[in-house]
């Protein structure tokens, strides 16, 4: 069984591979109802778990913490990372293993798919177009940890362009430039793709983790306490949730001929009234969140020298809200082209492309600077190596990794190497913009210390053994954009691998918050 999972920040979206065709798939929920999604959600209560449907319905119950939007968590965190419930403080990746093993068996036994016992699930995975290899590590990861076979991982906008030009490879000409606008329900990514009819070429992305549909809910269950004189800060746990959920559910059925809003507040809590909020001052209220988008979208294509666009596809969820169309068109007119499978485009897509009969070729490209720090001038100064540049080529599925090589002659007796991946570089070459900081490692230079397993307890300083020592410094790519380096001396002939993720960060806690951060331009 072949799947596309686009693993969302609100909902879980599956498509399959079923002879040439590319079902969503629906699951059945506890209460006996058919949803063509699946809710990412955990609730955590002291020494208990709970994982998908069974979360979802404990979110309005004071008794349970329930984590929602993780997704968001990803963009900081790594295999160690620790994650705030309540008063406990519970393992990311245990909690990614759980819910992904829960997914696993509503696939087998609660979904509309016939899966044998013995037959193996393999799925494409997406991520965010700017998400950076530690989150696309740790959602490959809690996948193949749950018992799934990971074919690979690939960008959102991405597969939603080729379930563009699947759909659209009758009427679509020789070449063309797609612009796939991705409002999800917590991220926003744009993305430039060049496609014929086989092949998919991604020229550049760009992408906020901070902005979704949430924030569109967050906005009108704003407007609604404020129209009744209450505040967020007099409201439980349980009726947070289900004043977003009315929030929620209220936004998604806005069209084009809405001109009120009206959120029945007595679902939040018993006796509390209805309020009524026009839609125009609604859009005045979330038309930042849009523009924001759009700073994202500009900011893309001054970066690829403004090219001429024959298509902006519109998909995500978040981007049903009739205002999004309609500032777009403001900038992209009749280009604007929104999908008919707003929230499960890109799964279909990338189902499309785990169909190997299709035939699909995709040219994905590095969304951030990928490097190290480095001693300079004997030491004397600390520079930024850019191992792999932003919108370097990522290698096809099958072909041979990325190959990078470094070679020199060291100063001290522990090479104390430091990545980081960055959005942009400054002036002088070094680090700016978004920064996350990656991996530390430490590789023995001095012979002497060869077969020593924990650097840490020595200090870093000059030898006079290291400059004798040829260092060879062997990276490799992955066409899902995984890092493994290769450090070797090759004077005394030996060496070391390390798969690079957030292995060494040390971190606070962090706590899933729906709350964002305020809007920016983007640069």
């Amino acid at each position: 069984m072949t799947l596309g999972v686009d693993f969302g920040t609100t909902r879980i979206v599956v498509a399959a591979v079923d002879r040439g065709n590319y079902p969503v798939v629906a699951f059945t929920t506890p209460e006996g109802g058919v949803e063509e999604w699946f809710p990412p959600v955990i609730g955590v209560r002291e020494g208990e778990r709970r994982y998908g449907w069974e979360a979802h319905a404990l979110q309005a119950d004071p008794a349970w913490t329930v984590l929602r939007s993780l997704k968001r968590v990803l963009e900081g965190a790594g295999p160690n990372t620790l994650v705030t419930a309540g008063e406990a403080t519970v393992p990311l990746m245990g909690l990614l293993k759980g819910l992904t093993t829960t997914f696993h068996q509503q696939l087998r036994e609660h979904s509309s798919l016939s899966i044998k016992d013995d037959e193996r699930i393999e799925v494409m995975l997406g991520v965010p177009a700017n998400a950076n290899s530690n989150q696309r590590f740790l959602t490959a990861e809690a996948f193949r940890l749950a018992g799934f076979s990971v074919l690979g991982i690939l960008n959102e906008p991405t597969a939603a362009s080729v379930e563009f030009a699947h759909r659209n490879k009758t009427a679509t000409p020789d070449s063309q430039k797609l612009l796939v606008y991705d409002l999800g329900g917590g991220t926003f990514d744009v993305s430039l793709v060049e496609h014929d009819e086989r092949t998919h070429t991604v020229l550049a992305s760009e992408g906020i983790s901070t902005l979704g549909g949430d924030d569109f809910d967050h906005e009108l269950a704003s407007m609604a306490l404020e129209g009744a004189g209450l505040q967020w800060d007099a409201l439980t746990q349980s009726e947070t949730f289900r004043l977003l959920e009315e929030t929620r559910l209220k936004k998604e059925a806005v069209h084009p001929n809405t001109r009120r809003i009206t959120i029945d507040l007595g679902v939040v809590r018993e006796h509390w009234e209805e309020t009524s909020i026009a839609a125009a001052d609604y859009y005045e209220r979330v038309r930042q969140l849009v523009e924001e988008s759009m700073h994202a979208v500009h900011a893309l294509l001054e970066r690829t020298h403004n090219p001429e666009i024959d298509v902006l596809y519109i998909t995500g969820g978040g981007s049903e809200l009739p205002l999004v169309a309609r500032v777009l068109r403001e900038d992209f007119g009749r280009r604007v082209k929104r999908s008919a499978y707003t929230r499960s485009a890109t799964a279909i897509g990338l189902a499309i492309q785990a169909d190997a009969s299709t035939g699909y070729q995709l040219r994905d490209r590095f969304t951030r600077y990928f490097g190290v720090w480095r001693e300079a001038e004997c030491g004397t100064r600390i520079t930024f190596d850019p191992l792999f540049p932003k919108a370097t080529a990522l290698p096809a599925a099958g072909d041979a990794p990325l190959r990078i090589l470094r070679c020199y002659r060291p100063v001290h007796n522990i090479g104390h190497f430091r990545y980081l991946e960055c959005s942009q570089l400054g002036e002088d070459g070094q680090p700016s913009g978004d920064i996350t900081v990656w991996d530390e490692i430490q590789f023995p230079f001095d012979p002497e210390l060869q077969t020593t397993a924990d650097m840490a307890a020595f200090p870093v300083i000059p030898s006079e053994a290291a400059p004798e020592q040829e260092i060879e410094e062997i990276y490799e790519c992955t066409a899902g954009g995984s890092v493994v380096v290769r450090i070797r001396n090759a004077s005394a002939g030996y060496d070391r691998s390390y798969a690079l993720g957030r292995w060494a960060v040390k971190s606070e806690p962090v706590t899933p918050v729906r709350k964002r951060r305020a809007p920016k331009k983007t640069s």
